[in-house]
Order: C-alpha cells, then sequence, then structure tokens
C-alpha cells in the first residue's frame, strides 16, 4: 500500500474521468466524418433519384478519405494528458488552491476539467514539498526516522472533500448531457419523420416548402446526439431532404438563392477556420474547430460549380489547426522526455552522493548541503511521462530519505557521546572543586594534577559546552594552585633553579641526539630518569619546557625505534629455523598469530586517529594531549609496521622451503 505522498502524487496526475473524456472524443470524430461526407459533391437538387443514390455513394467514398487526418489529429487530445496553459494563475499556498476550489465547487461556474487538474496538480505539489520540510527538519533536528509520524492535514482533507463535491457535479453535468442527447435524437428522428412525410408528390413538396424550412431550421438548432447514432441519422435526414428537393422542383432563381446563400455562411465558416491559425492557445482552437465544424454540416448544398472548392478551403484551414494540435503534444512529450532523463540524472548524483563514506561531522554537512542543492534544482524541472513520474520521484525521494535517516542515525551516536563525556567532565569538576580549599599542598597538586590528566582523556563534547566546562573545571584548579602559591612564595626560588636543571637535562638530550653512538638509549633513560626526578617549575614555563622536552625525546625515540625494529627484525629472521624445526605447521601459526596482532595494530590506530579527529575540529586547548596522542600513533605504526616485515620474513622462509 502507497503512503499519503504516494496517494498525493497518484491523485496529482489528470487521469479522472478517462471514460468521460473518451465519450467526449468520440463525439467529435463522428461530428467531423459527417462533417466530411456532407462536405463531398452533394447531389443535383434536380436529378432523378438514382443520381442522389449515386452522389450519396460519392460522398460516402470521400468522406472515408478525408475523415481519416480529422479523426487522427482528435484521438491525439484523447492520448495526451492535461498540461496547465500558461495563463493559469501562480498559487503560492495550499490555502489559496483550496480557496478556488471552494469557489468553483459552491458557484453555478461550469467545472473545467483543465482548470480543476491543473489545481488538483498544484496542490499536492506544494502538499509533498510542506511535508519533506517538516520531515528534513525532523531529521536534522536529531530525530529518530523510525518513530516519525505524519501529522493529518486539515487543509489536505478540506481539499478533498471540496473536489468530491467539483467530481458529482462534474458526473451529474455529463449525466445530463447524456440525457440531452437522448433527448435530441428523439426530436431528431421526429424531423425525419415529418420530412419523409412530406416527400409523397411534387406537389405536396410545394404546398408543404415553408414547414421544411421550419423543421430544416429546427434541425440546425438540436445539438450533440450520441456518437454512435450520428452518422446513420445524418445519412438518413440527407437521404430524406434531397428526395424532397427532388420533388420540390423548385425554379432556378429561387435553388440559386438557396446556393448564394448557404455559399456566403459557408464562407464565413472558412473565413472563421483560418483565423483561428492565429489563436495562441492550441487547445481552445481545437476546440473551436470542431464546433465550426458542426456548424458546417448543418449549412444546406452550394452550387455544383462552388463545392468542391469551399470544401477544399474549410479542409485546408482545419489541417493547419490539427497539425498544431498533434505538434502540440509532440513537443509536449518531448519535453517530459528531457524531464524524465533530467531527473533521471538528479537521482544518480544523489546515489553518487550517498555512496561516499562520511568520516566526521564535517562530511555529514557538506554531503546534506550537495543534497539540499539537488533538491532545489529538482524542484525546477517539470512533469515526468505520466507512466514515469511517480517512479521517478519514489527513486529520488528514497535516496534522499536513506541519507538523512543514516545522518541522524549518526548525530544521535554523537549527541549521546556528548552526553556521556559532559557527565564525565562534571564529575570531574565536582572532584577539583571538593579539592580547591584544601591545604594539604602536595597530596592536593598530585590529585589534581592527576584530575587534569584524566580530563584530557575524555572525548568531546560541543565547543560551547566544552568551552563552559573546562572554564569551571580549570577555575577550580586555579583556585587551589593560586592559594597554593601564595602560601609557598618561598618555594619560588626552588622552581626557578629546577627550571635551570631540566632546561640543563634538555641541552644534554639534545646533545645526545646529535652524537648519536652505540649507547644512545641507556643515555636517553638516565636522562629522563633525571628529568622526571626534578620538582615543579614556574606554572607559567611549565608547557613551553613541556614542547622543548617532548620534542628532542620525539626526535630520539624516532631513531632508536628504526634502530630497535631493525635488530629485532634481525632476531626474528634468525628465529625463524627454530621455529620451523617445531614441526610442520609452526611457521603458519606463527604467521596467523602476527597477521592478528597487525590487525589489532590497526585497529587500534584507527581508534586513536578518530578521536585525533574529534580534537582537531573542536578544540583549540589540550595541545598537549595531541601531542602525546600523535606519538603513540607513531609508534603503533611502527610496531604494525615491523609486524609487517616479520609476515614477509616467514613468507621468504615457507617460499625458500618449498
Amino acid at each position: 500500500m502507497m503512503d499519503s505522498q504516494e496517494n498525493a502524487l497518484v491523485n496529482a496526475s489528470p487521469v479522472e474521468e478517462t471514460g468521460k473524456q473518451q465519450e467526449e472524443v468520440t463525439n467529435v470524430e463522428t461530428a467531423t466524418a459527417a462533417t466530411t461526407a456532407e462536405a463531398a459533391p452533394e447531389a443535383e437538387t434536380e436529378a432523378h433519384a438514382t443520381k442522389v443514390e449515386e452522389a450519396a455513394a460519392e460522398a460516402e467514398a470521400t468522406a472515408e478519405v478525408e475523415a481519416t487526418a480529422e479523426v487522427e489529429a482528435t484521438a491525439a487530445e484523447t492520448e495526451a494528458p492535461a498540461e496547465p496553459h500558461e495563463e493559469h494563475k501562480v498559487y503560492n499556498s495550499k490555502q489559496e488552491v483550496l480557496a478556488r476550489v471552494k469557489e468553483i465547487a459552491h458557484s453555478e461556474e461550469v467545472p473545467q476539467k483543465e482548470e480543476v487538474d491543473y489545481l488538483k496538480t498544484v496542490f499536492y505539489k506544494l502538499h509533498i514539498a510542506e511535508r519533506e520540510a517538516k520531515l528534513k527538519d525532523y531529521l536534522e533536528g536529531g530525530g529518530d526516522p523510525e518513530a516519525y509520524q505524519i501529522t493529518p492535514d486539515e487543509t489536505e482533507e478540506a481539499f478533498k472533500a471540496e473536489m468530491g463535491i467539483i467530481k458529482e457535479r462534474r458526473q451529474q453535468l455529463f449525466r445530463e448531457q447524456e440525457a440531452e442527447k437522448e433527448t435530441n435524437l428523439k426530436r431528431k428522428l421526429e424531423i425525419i419523420e415529418k420530412i419523409k412525410g412530406m416527400v409523397t408528390s411534387p406537389e405536396e413538396a410545394s404546398k408543404t416548402y415553408q414547414d421544411f424550412k421550419t423543421l430544416q431550421q429546427e434541425w440546425r438548432d438540436i445539438k450533440a446526439v450520441p456518437a454512435d447514432k450520428a452518422n446513420e441519422l445524418w445519412r438518413n435526414y440527407q437521404l430524406y431532404v434531397e428526395q424532397f428537393y427532388d420533388l420540390l422542383k423548385l425554379n432556378s432563381e429561387a435553388r440559386e438563392l438557396d446556393f448564394k446563400k448557404n455559399m456566403e455562411a459557408k464562407t464565413r465558416l472558412c473565413e472563421a477556420a483560418e483565423k483561428l491559425a492565429e489563436e495562441s492557445d492550441v487547445i481552445s482552437a481545437f476546440h473551436q474547430l470542431q464546433k465550426l465544424h458542426q456548424d458546417y454540416r448543418e449549412i444546406g448544398p452550394v452550387s455544383k460549380e462552388l463545392r468542391e472548392e469551399v470544401w477544399q478551403r474549410f479542409k485546408n484551414a482545419s489541417t493547419v489547426i490539427n497539425k498544431r494540435h498533434q505538434q502540440y503534444f509532440d513537443d509536449m512529450r518531448a519535453r517530459e522526455d528531457e524531464n524524465l532523463a533530467k531527473k533521471t540524472a538528479l537521482c544518480e548524483k544523489v546515489e553518487a552522493i550517498i555512496a561516499e563514506e562520511n568520516k566526521n561531522s564535517s562530511d555529514w554537512e557538506r554531503h546534506t548541503q550537495e543534497i539540499i542543492t539537488v533538491q532545489q534544482e529538482w524542484k525546477t524541472i517539470g512533469f515526468a511521462p505520466q507512466k514515469m513520474n511517480v517512479k521517478i520521484f519514489e527513486r529520488f525521494r528514497a535516496a534522499c530519505d536513506d541519507f538523512f535517516a543514516r545522518k541522524a542515525e549518526h548525530f544521535k551516536t554523537m549527541k549521546d557521546n556528548f552526553k556521556e563525556n559532559a557527565d564525565k567532565k562534571r564529575a570531574l569538576i565536582e572532584k577539583a572543586k571538593a579539592l580547591q580549599d584544601s591545604t594539604e599542598w602536595r597530596s592536593t597538586s598530585d590529585k589534581l594534577i592527576a584530575l587534569q590528566k584524566e580530563w584530557k582523556t575524555i572525548g568531546m563534547v560541543p565547543k560551547k559546552l566544552g568551552d563552559q566546562l573546562w572554564e569551571e573545571f580549570l577555575g577550580a584548579c586555579n583556585k587551589f594552585f593560586e592559594a597554593r602559591n601564595a602560601a609557598g612564595a618561598g618555594q619560588r626560588g626552588e622552581e626557578h633553579k629546577n627550571l635551570e636543571l631540566k632546561r640543563d637535562v634538555i641541552a644534554r638530550l639534545t646533545a645526545v641526539a646529535d652524537e648519536g653512538g652505540d649507547d644512545v638509549q641507556e643515555k636517553v633513560q638516565q636522562l629522563t630518569e633525571e628529568y622526571n626526578a626534578i620538582g615543579h617549575v614556574p606554572f607559567k614555563e611549565k608547557d613551553k619546557l613541556y614542547a622543548e622536552y617532548h620534542a628532542v625525546l620525539d626526535r630520539l625515540y624516532k631513531e632508536l625505534n628504526v634502530s630497535v625494529a631493525r635488530k629485532r627484525l634481525s632476531k626474528f629472521k634468525d628465529s625463524l629455523r627454530q621455529v620451523a624445526e617445531r614441526g610442520e605447521g609452526a611457521l603458519d601459526s606463527e604467521r596467523q598469530r602476527l597477521v592478528r596482532q597487525y590487525d589489532a595494530l590497526k585497529q587500534e590506530i584507527q581508534t586513536y586517529e578518530n578521536n585525533l579527529g574529534f580534537l582537531t575540529a573542536s578544540s583549540k586547548k589540550g595541545n598537549s594531549l595531541i601531542d602525546e596522542m600523535n606519538r603513540k600513533v607513531q609508534k603503533l605504526k611502527d610496531d604494525m609496521q615491523l609486524v609487517k616485515e616479520k609476515i614477509k620474513a616467514i613468507d621468504v622462509q615457507n617460499a625458500s622451503a618449498e
């Protein structure tokens, strides 16, 4: 079952009352064919009955050829979907559309299907856009996609109710039109019977001429009849009219006067048909042409030498309108195919975006903006072909929904992590505040320093909250240390002395790094122990000194790691023979153990790098923690490279054994 949005799309398509459209088109086709039959050369009014039959046969043959173009042009309108006219009013809200629908439903004006279809399409386009905007806001606000519920729309319910009234009015109008056609059929059959009764003798025909003219006018005043009866009805009427004229034997002057009046009337219809070529509304021009055809066939005959000429002129003008009508729908179908191609390309673009990996929040936001841009472009494209319009939209919506659902889940997880981290930091703040008034300087200093180290291990929180928590934590720490400094002002000299001692150790470490030698590791170990044994330094110098100390250590450890790694690899290669001697499969077992170790190191590196990404993106402080984590990552990478070399050594050993 389709959801509400899918129903909206189906309802918005102009497919209502297709059967009624086909019935109306059938009427037009029949009328066109009948007009063509009448317009063929009529029988001579003074000809014998046999000549009348020959002329009628010729008219039928001509009608069969000429009616083809008319019927094909009319059929084009049947197949083509409804297309809003350019002059239709632009509606910017559902309330405006609803107001117009209410006006149509409760006024005396006849509901025009074209406008009703247009209003329906516009309403649901606005309705879907509004619903998607609400869903998007919900998802971007961290809402759960599975918990989202579509709220009832009172405007939509009111719209459906008014459209139901309009539909009922249209159906009632259709029933009334059908009933009127049946009444018209009955009246025309009565006229035929009356004319048939007049066709008895020339004398009777002369006496009833005025009655005959009255019946002809009455026939013209009667409009549409059921489509399946129109041709036969017209042929019977034309047969008895011709027979009446044969019996009437009017004088030449009266007959010529009739011919002249008929010629003037048909000429006016030709001019009207030719003027339709200037009509900007192609659909309106086509329907006006059908009315002209109806009028044309109701007009009596013209002189024999002008019959073909006037009919050809009228037919030529009709051909122009029919070709414009056909071209209009051909162009519309071409536009719809082009729109389908554009929308397919946008679907592929969104699908490519959601296939890309989102490593962090910046990636999610960047891809969100890209998809929103595509959605805006989608709104500028018109309808695709009716059979594909819903399908292509469902494909586009499914891709967008998938992305925003995964984005909501990502930020929900991040929000949970932020909350957990914030709770941990608040707990540390409470501990720091509990210690801020302590006078046990040594032990409390160690405890606060431990809390600071623990603070650095906690993950990210939102920046604004993070800054607030950090200031609160730092305030508690500073309160203690300021009190301690005030109480132990005499210790400052010792701290400055410690500063000089630590700088001396850093200088000696730098010299070791420059000189190198086989005993570098021992010297480094000795100097680091000496450095760590020295007491506190002035607080303002602590960070700078820390950076200098670890900069030279990083350099030394890097060189030591390379050297140690080479030794460890060489030792491992020497031990491979002993491993192989343990028995078959010993090397494979060792290799599997190393592969597991390699994967574990790789996973650990990934974890550190993810944490580094959070720290780098959200905090300007805590640089020492970032440096420490970078050193750990580099050490892990060196270890992973060593494991990789060991695996390679086993593979070489296995290859040589084979």
